[in-house]
């Protein structure tokens, strides 16, 4: 698949990376990009995920959403079908 950057700045931006990483620009692209999303995912919690991911999809959470699961619910998603007595 091709990338095609129009954009002077970007191009810039890249081709600088590259030469700083002394790796070629597709190279840098990738690097940079892993960067990103690791930078992303290091900053944002789980909560900040979940309401980003609320608003992208215009979810709300309602009364019974807040609540809750029973313990068999997690533990048939873990794959323990085991009746616990406790």
């Amino acid at each position: 698949m091709t990338i095609n950057v129009n954009n002077p700045e970007a191009d810039a931006l890249t081709r600088k990376f590259a030469g700083m990483e002394g790796v070629g620009i597709t190279d840098a692209i990738v690097i940079a990009m892993k960067e990103a999303i690791a930078r992303r995912r290091a900053s944002e919690t789980p909560l900040q995920t979940a309401e980003r991911i609320r608003q992208k999809y215009d979810l709300k959470l309602g009364k019974e959403t807040r609540k809750t699961l029973p313990r068999e619910v997690f533990d048939e998603m873990c794959g323990d079908e085991r009746s616990d007595t406790r």
